[in-house]
């Protein structure tokens, strides 16, 4: 089977729109969230989330393409740009047929659907705008991408919730690994911040009206945030021959399903992704030097990641290092994987640990290195990216220095 690398990386998130800021302020423990501006905001229990400040669509797109690109499609498009530039593609290089894209997102074009429900009930208006479906619909991202680049090959979106973004990229790296493509554009993006996707949260009581504290034992809740990570896949050969800069090898993948309860996570279902990607991988516990946690805030979440990691790392569970960067960046739901990549690709590259920031007191639940509030210099020859979605949906990445 063919080895499969990165070559290109991009993300708009709150922390910043491009990668080297993302990668400069998780180095400094940056936190995006704050209060969160949009219509009837007032109206919602929870009125902080890590939104995308000072963004401007007519800085990218050309007014009248707007018309089709919800926000969540905006932020993909632009990370892909990203993504491709640094690749030093301007499109599908070689045969088109052989290039394709795997986005994940869990809710699409959610902005999209609270405006047009805003217009039908609220406005009282009878008509809602004419691309609404196209720019609702959870592969519009997907399309858009492959549509800008030419990408001919398999091409579509994925949506499991907060995992979906590993399994876009998971996917993705199977493909090229299996020879059905040289190459894939591949990642998640999401934006729920509005009226209707947050009071639908609000529902679950998982959110925090204060701040997000993975793994301290006074965390209470998640923060929503909205973003996107965009990277190209390449088989590695390849990457070589055109003389492409290699950002990292995805050695192994794996998800599961916990098959159990429709919210509550389950450290075995977890534990089986987590040994599945290592063995997928090759690697034992032992070479894994850092963990990018799944690590939401809530209470069940956190402890169950941590029995999961000490179920399958054994002894070795105590000196790797693990850390959640949801609480600089906010759970960016189907997004949140891709962007998340991002801290495993600064391990490895830059040798720098990206932080759990606001982490007050320990938990003798979460008794593992979390590499609290302030980033940490450390060379890690491989890595994990962890995500664990509602619906007990498993998905987990090993990555590797080349």
């Amino acid at each position: 089977m063919r080895r499969v690398v990165i070559t290109g990386a991009g993300t708009v998130n709150a922390l910043a729109q491009d990668v080297p800021s993302t990668f400069a302020a998780m180095a400094e423990g940056c936190c995006g969230i704050g209060t969160l501006n949009f219509p009837d905001v007032e109206r919602l229990s929870v009125q902080i989330g890590a939104q995308v400040q000072g963004w401007q669509p007519e800085a990218h797109f050309e007014r009248g393409k707007l018309a089709f690109y919800d926000l969540f499609t905006q932020f993909a498009l632009v990370a892909a740009a990203q993504a491709m530039a640094q690749a030093g593609l301007p499109g599908a290089p070689g045969d088109p047929t052989r290039w394709g894209c795997v986005m994940g997102t869990a809710g699409g074009g959610n902005g999209t659907v609270n405006d047009a429900f805003r217009t039908v009930f609220a406005e009282g208006k009878n008509r809602v705008h004419p691309f609404t479906v196209p720019k609702l619909m959870n592969n519009a991202a997907c399309s858009h991408i492959s549509m800008g680049y030419g990408l001919q090959g398999p091409s579509f979106s994925v949506a499991t919730a907060c995992s979906s973004s590993n399994h876009a990229i998971g996917l993705a790296f199977q493909m090229i690994r299996a020879g059905m493509a040289d190459g894939m554009v591949a990642g998640g993006s999401e934006s729920m911040l509005n009226f209707g996707g947050l009071k639908a949260w609000e529902g679950l009581r998982v959110m925090s009206t204060d701040g997000c504290r993975p793994f301290s034992a006074d965390r209470n809740g998640m923060v929503q945030g909205e973003g996107a990570g965009v990277f190209v896949l390449e088989d590695y050969d390849h990457a070589r021959a055109r003389g492409a800069e290699i950002l990292a090898e995805i050695k192994g993948f794996a998800m599961t399903s916990d098959a159990g309860d429709i919210v509550m996570p389950s450290p075995e279902g977890a534990a089986r992704a987590i040994r599945g990607a290592l063995n997928d991988a090759g690697l034992s516990p032992d070479q894994v030097g850092y963990i990018n946690a799944h690590g939401t805030g809530t209470a069940a979440n956190d402890r169950t990641e941590v029995a999961a990691i000490r179920q399958v790392f054994g002894p070795a569970a105590d000196r790797v290092m693990v850390s959640s960067t949801k609480a600089m960046h906010g759970h960016c739901i189907g997004g949140t994987g891709a962007v998340e990549l991002l801290a495993c690709l600064l391990a490895l590259r830059d040798g720098v640990i990206a932080p759990t920031i606001n982490h007050r007191t320990d938990d003798p639940d979460c008794d593992l290195d979390v590499v609290p509030n302030v980033a940490r210099q450390a060379r890690v020859d491989a890595v994990l990216s962890n995500a664990f979605a509602f619906g007990g949906l498993n998905a987990v990445l090993a990555l590797a220095r080349v």
